[in-house]
């Protein structure tokens, strides 16, 4: 019974094929039973030379398949060719030529071997697959993620490759509607992804060269839907304007006068603390920037896991944008954790000792809820929690400006925008990346502006939103020009020397000096131009 649950999970994971009488094939196989689900593809697979047999003859369907093999048929779906590895293993060559590609990360598999005959997970299977044949298939968040029964098991740096797999027509659920992101893929499970992506592939029609969405999302919203705008918004630091103020959906200084922030986000304190430091704070001020975040991730090894040492981190962070004139956002960083209601009492008490610390200081804003995800809603979860932490906020700080996210990664705009939360200076964050989101979400914008909620976008990047693929300078721009029309302010993503499209700085950047333009990434020099 266990087996024939497998094989049925097996069908609806990568699609039933209906099969008619096959015809002679030039390799055979004595385990892959005729008339079998999988029999088509593995045979068409391995006729293509694609893949072969064990060295007893099989092909073994339903042993698991390791990453060194499933990306060795990934490379040659793709044409990619070995390069030379860091060892001595079979596998290697292509290995490093396909994490040279970005088609997976250096810590999602080191290339000093020791990982490449485990068992590769689904979600990182349909990334590799994805980029390798398919890097530039659009999907709608919303439709795609509703599919996935067992969204929230999903880790957030998959979601770009697995939805886009899944509008695709790539990958499907089992037969619950579950993805199981973390199991592993048999090799007969792995023919039939493969080879619904090498169709895909096959008759996709050109590729934008600026990524997911198509020409006509990247176009800025109708005459008629933009929501009335300042004519003209002050930039400067805390000297000049003072403590800040939410009048209507604006963000104003303290005389009432429209003000933007431009500036960058950290990346993960517990990672790139580093560029989170005086000198690197001073430098992004010296480019123009008059906002720095602070990203303190909860889990992924964060504050929930270090408290003291993340808490002295955002100190420092703090004390730097004070010196430098700058207005600082303090960020509890939710990203695994996705429901913030899961350690409400924590971020009560660090955002209360925060509040009380800096009560008398008007560069510092609150974000107190970075990107709620998974099984989350606004009333159940998300207003709650914000109802809780404003009011934690409020005992010792009645004035400072307070960042509230919403559902689907600081998305769900419109959900606010129906049941904002009470209160004065309060505003809503919307988090975009140029090669994933376009119109849609700007006209989203739109709408809720003109229902009175006041927007923050305290994280974008010119890059997919997985952080790699671009830069999407263009789509960029289109986006900047857009904010800048509304007096939205607005933070990169991010501030490291990550070995990804979205990071401003270029591996190896010293945090310790002075920068110039040859340190900056493109995406870099085209976000520091901007401040």
């Amino acid at each position: 019974m266990r087996g024939l649950l497998r094989r049925l999970s097996a069908l609806c994971l990568c699609g039933f094929l209906v099969l008619a009488a096959l015809p002679a094939r030039a390799v055979s196989f004595p385990d892959v039973k005729p008339g079998s689900w999988y029999e088509k593809d593995v045979l068409e697979m391995a006729d293509a030379g694609l893949l072969t047999g064990l060295p007893d003859g099989t092909f073994a369907p339903e042993k698991t398949i390791s990453w060194a093999e499933f990306v060795t048929i990934a490379a040659r779906c793709a044409g990619l060719s070995p390069i030379q590895g860091q060892t001595s293993h079979w596998a290697a060559g292509t290995l490093e030529a396909a994490r040279l590609a970005g088609w997976y990360d250096w810590d999602e598999l080191p290339p000093t071997g020791e990982g490449f005959d485990k068992p590769i997970s689904r979600q990182l299977a349909v990334k590799v697959l994805m980029r390798a044949l398919l890097p530039h298939v659009g999907y709608d968040f919303n439709v795609e993620s509703a599919k996935i029964k067992d969204f929230s098991a999903l880790n957030g740096r998959y979601y770009e490759a697995v939805l886009s797999a899944y509008a695709a027509g790539v990958a499907q659920g089992d037969g619950e509607g579950s993805f199981r992101p973390l199991d592993s893929l048999s090799r007969a499970e792995s023919c039939a992804l493969i080879q619904r992506a090498r169709a895909k592939a096959g008759s996709q029609t050109p590729a934008s060269p600026y990524g997911t969405p198509g020409p006509d999302e990247y176009l800025p919203a109708s005459p008629g839907e933009t929501p009335p705008a300042p004519a003209e918004a002050i930039q400067g630091g805390v000297s000049e304007n003072g403590w800040l103020q939410v009048v209507g959906t604006q963000l104003c200084n303290e005389a009432g006068e429209p003000v933007v922030l431009r500036g960058m986000s950290s990346h993960g304190l517990q990672w790139y603390g580093q560029y989170a430091n005086a000198q690197s704070i001073q430098n992004t001020a010296a480019y123009g920037a008059n906002v720095f975040r602070l990203a303190m991730y909860t889990g992924e090894g964060g504050c929930l896991s270090q408290p003291e040492p993340m808490k002295s981190k955002v100190i420092a962070g703090v004390e730097a944008a004070v010196e430098n004139d700058m207005y600082v956002i303090i960020d509890w960083h939710i990203l695994s954790d996705g429901n913030p209601m899961d350690h409400v009492s924590k971020a009560e008490a660090f955002f209360a000792d925060m509040a009380a610390r800096y009560a008398d200081c008007p560069n510092v804003l609150y974000e107190i809820c970075n990107e709620p995800n998974g099984n989350v809603s606004w009333d159940r979860d998300v207003k709650p929690y914000a109802e809780r932490l404003v009011a934690a906020i409020r005992e010792t700080s009645p004035q400072s400006v307070i960042l509230i996210g919403s559902p689907t990664w600081s998305q769900d705009i419109h959900l606010a925008a129906d049941d904002p939360v009470e209160g004065e200076n309060l505003m809503y964050t919307l988090h975009f990346y140029a090669g994933t989101h376009g119109k849609d979400l700007r006209d989203r914008m739109d709408k809720a502006l003109s229902a009175g909620l006041p927007l923050f976008v305290s994280e974008w990047g010119a890059s997919r939103a997985d952080g790699s693929g671009g830069v999407f300078l263009e789509e960029s721009k289109v986006w900047l020009d857009f904010l800048a029309e509304r007096g939205i302010s607005w933070c990169n993503w991010s501030l490291c020397d990550k070995s990804e499209t979205s990071a401003a700085l270029k591996p190896g950047t010293s945090p310790d000096r002075a920068w110039t333009e040859e340190d900056l990434t493109e995406s870099g020099k085209f976000v520091f131009s901007q401040f």
